[in-house]
Protein backbone atom coordinates (compact mmCIF):
# COMPACT_ATOMS: atom_id res chain seq x y z
CA UNK A 1 0.00 0.00 0.00
CA UNK A 2 1.64 3.78 -0.92
CA UNK A 3 2.40 6.42 1.87
CA UNK A 4 2.22 10.00 1.42
CA UNK A 5 3.19 12.39 3.53
CA UNK A 6 1.51 15.86 4.42
CA UNK A 7 4.10 18.15 6.79
CA UNK A 8 2.02 20.80 7.32
CA UNK A 9 -1.76 21.03 8.81
CA UNK A 10 -2.90 23.48 6.10
CA UNK A 11 -1.64 21.34 3.47
CA UNK A 12 -4.07 19.91 0.24
CA UNK A 13 -1.22 17.92 -1.17
CA UNK A 14 0.33 14.97 0.23
CA UNK A 15 3.90 13.54 -1.46
CA UNK A 16 3.85 10.26 -2.51
CA UNK A 17 6.63 7.95 -0.35
CA UNK A 18 6.31 5.21 -2.60
CA UNK A 19 4.95 4.93 -6.60
CA UNK A 20 1.00 4.30 -6.20
CA UNK A 21 -1.21 2.72 -8.98
CA UNK A 22 -5.21 3.88 -9.90
CA UNK A 23 -7.27 2.40 -7.86
CA UNK A 24 -4.95 1.69 -4.91
CA UNK A 25 -5.48 2.98 -1.18
CA UNK A 26 -3.20 5.44 -0.24
CA UNK A 27 -2.24 5.72 3.89
CA UNK A 28 -1.29 9.33 4.64
CA UNK A 29 0.83 10.07 7.30
CA UNK A 30 2.35 12.43 8.66
CA UNK A 31 -0.09 15.97 9.83
CA UNK A 32 -2.76 14.45 8.82
CA UNK A 33 -4.14 10.82 8.67
CA UNK A 34 -6.15 8.59 6.99
CA UNK A 35 -6.25 6.71 3.53
CA UNK A 36 -7.87 7.81 0.09
CA UNK A 37 -7.65 6.09 -3.03
CA UNK A 38 -5.78 6.87 -6.09
CA UNK A 39 -7.48 7.75 -9.55
CA UNK A 40 -4.42 7.66 -11.46
CA UNK A 41 -0.76 6.07 -11.47
CA UNK A 42 1.49 8.26 -9.41
CA UNK A 43 5.39 8.03 -9.45
CA UNK A 44 7.28 8.30 -6.21
CA UNK A 45 7.69 12.09 -5.17
CA UNK A 46 4.78 13.32 -7.22
CA UNK A 47 2.05 14.60 -5.31
CA UNK A 48 -1.19 13.84 -4.68
CA UNK A 49 -4.86 16.16 -4.16
CA UNK A 50 -5.87 14.92 -0.57
CA UNK A 51 -9.36 17.07 -0.52
CA UNK A 52 -11.36 17.90 -3.10
CA UNK A 53 -10.38 21.37 -4.46
CA UNK A 54 -12.54 23.71 -7.09
CA UNK A 55 -10.54 25.32 -9.98
CA UNK A 56 -8.41 28.66 -8.53
CA UNK A 57 -7.98 27.80 -5.44
CA UNK A 58 -4.59 28.18 -4.00
CA UNK A 59 -2.49 24.60 -3.61
CA UNK A 60 -0.51 24.30 -0.70
CA UNK A 61 2.71 22.04 0.12
CA UNK A 62 4.69 22.22 3.11
CA UNK A 63 2.56 25.48 4.30
CA UNK A 64 3.75 26.88 1.28
CA UNK A 65 1.21 28.21 -1.55
CA UNK A 66 3.14 26.26 -4.94
CA UNK A 67 0.52 27.74 -7.38
CA UNK A 68 -3.37 27.25 -7.88
CA UNK A 69 -5.78 24.73 -9.11
CA UNK A 70 -6.36 24.82 -13.20
CA UNK A 71 -9.51 23.11 -12.78
CA UNK A 72 -11.69 21.19 -9.98
CA UNK A 73 -8.99 18.27 -8.91
CA UNK A 74 -10.54 15.40 -6.83
CA UNK A 75 -9.13 13.92 -4.01
CA UNK A 76 -6.81 11.16 -4.83
CA UNK A 77 -6.25 12.80 -8.49
CA UNK A 78 -2.42 13.03 -9.21
CA UNK A 79 -0.87 16.67 -8.81
CA UNK A 80 1.19 18.31 -11.43
CA UNK A 81 1.46 20.57 -14.19
CA UNK A 82 -1.33 19.39 -15.88
CA UNK A 83 -3.26 20.55 -13.54
CA UNK A 84 -1.49 23.45 -11.12
CA UNK A 85 -0.87 26.90 -12.23
CA UNK A 86 1.99 28.11 -11.32
CA UNK A 87 1.49 31.45 -8.88
CA UNK A 88 5.12 32.93 -8.97
CA UNK A 89 7.06 34.67 -11.24
CA UNK A 90 4.01 35.22 -13.08
CA UNK A 91 4.12 39.17 -14.42
CA UNK A 92 1.28 38.32 -16.22
CA UNK A 93 -1.07 38.14 -13.90
CA UNK A 94 -0.29 41.66 -12.20
CA UNK A 95 -2.22 44.57 -13.20
CA UNK A 96 -0.70 47.81 -14.72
Amino acid sequence: MPRAIVLNPTDNVATLLDAGHAGEACVLEGERSGKLVLLQDVPFGHKICITDTPSGVDIVKYGQVIGRASHKIQAGEHMHVHNIESARARGDLHKG
